[in-house]
């Protein structure tokens, strides 16, 4: 939208001018770039769609709780924010943060390895928690069963 009304500004104030309209003729897609375009569009929606089945279908509890809890967090994001203001903190973040990456490299792939090291131990507190869990309903299954056996 911003293109086009850039070139209607352009065009019109070529005519008020009274200098020639700017010759467009040049300004074409060649075939490749147009299928390279539609490749890559392509790659991008089978990875969307490869990750929404994993998520899906995978038993993996976290991956889908960690989806979920984006999702909310974008939906909670959304209502507060309208689409003006998210873009504009988008380009802002997206022009800032490469080059506060750039001057603090170290000291943030430092605070990365320490964060990683603690999901780390966290993950495997929970899984620890997760297996305890799974033994204690099936001793409790096969309590269950062995009632039900001596009832008999």
């Amino acid at each position: 939208m911003a293109i086009v009304s850039f070139m209607f500004v352009w065009g019109n104030i070529h005519r008020l001018v009274g200098k020639e309209a700017p010759d467009l003729s040049g300004m074409e897609i060649s075939e490749q770039s147009a299928m390279e375009s539609a490749k890559l569009f392509r790659e991008q929606v089978e990875k969307i769609v490869r990750f929404i089945f994993h998520v899906g279908a995978e038993k993996e509890w976290y991956v889908f709780a960690g989806v979920v809890a984006c999702l909310y967090a974008l939906y909670l994001l959304a209502n507060s924010i309208n689409l003006l203001t998210l873009c504009y903190i988008g380009v802002v973040v997206g022009s800032t943060v490469p080059v506060i990456y750039v001057k603090y490299e170290h000291k943030i792939r430092g605070h990365g390895e320490r964060l990683k090291m603690k999901l780390q131990r966290l993950y495997v507190k929970i899984e620890e928690v997760m297996q305890k869990m799974k033994k204690k309903k099936k001793i409790a299954g096969e309590h269950k069963d062995m009632k039900e056996k001596k009832m008999e």
